[in-house]
């Protein structure tokens, strides 16, 4: 039951890796959750893994009705939106010559536009509590790796929004964050060896450093942050 002083965090894509192992950082510290992800029975099962105060609301975050529901659901005050739910697009990975344009467009539904009707929908509630925005973001918004410009450049353009975003909100911690490699199922699908790939615990335990320390808006790197003191 959430007390008074309780922070309150909302998180997408928490059902599996990254999402899911920072809901569980926080859970630890008596943090209260509102959680989503697409397959309700695989969310219901990683909420109560993460144990704590969770919410658990599944659906798509590119559906605006769901994404009315997660709002709904922190209205009684927030303090951390983390846009971690994404899709890597069309798979296997094309190069760009080959890149469906359809599948792009849902691509940058998921990746871009879901994160910001987010954040313009509790951006009050976020001011009032001086909270703070993460925005899972990967270093293929940054590199020119061969089939994932895609993906990579929906995670650019989530760079740049969160960019300006931070210079447009000085009440509002902005944080756009690279975990980079983990062994999550997305790694897995994109053809990578997920298996030589570091834990998403690890990335998570290195977020977990920009919501307690609160280090100013701008671009990070989970490998940067776990070697921080």
């Amino acid at each position: 039951m959430k007390t008074a002083g309780t922070k309150t965090a909302l998180i997408t894509g928490a059902s599996r890796g990254l999402g899911r192992a920072l809901a569980r950082e926080l859970a630890g510290d008596g943090w209260s959750l509102v959680v989503d992800g697409r397959d309700a029975a695989v969310l219901d099962a990683a909420a109560r893994e993460i144990g704590g105060d969770v919410t658990a609301i599944a659906g798509d975050v590119a559906d605006a009705a769901h994404r009315a529901d997660l709002v709904r659901a922190v209205a009684g005050g927030l303090d951390l939106l983390v846009n971690n739910a994404s899709t890597l697009g069309t798979t296997p990975l094309p190069r760009l010559a080959d890149q469906p344009v359809a599948d792009l467009a849902e691509t940058y539904a998921v990746n871009v536009l879901a994160p910001l009707a987010l954040i313009q929908a509790v951006l009050p509630a976020l001011r009032e509590r001086h909270g703070a925005i993460l925005n899972v973001t990967s270093d293929a918004a940054v590199e020119d790796y061969a089939t994932w410009g895609g993906y990579g450049s929906s995670k650019a353009a989530l760079e740049q929004l969160s960019n300006v975003l931070a210079a447009e909100e000085p009440d509002v911690r902005v944080w756009w964050a690279d975990p980079g490699e983990m062994r999550t199922d997305m790694l897995r699908a994109a053809g990578e060896d997920a298996d030589a790939a570091p834990p998403p615990e690890e990335a998570a335990a290195a977020f977990r450093k920009l919501v307690d320390g609160r280090p100013a808006s701008g671009r990070y790197r989970a490998a940067d942050l776990a070697g921080a003191r």
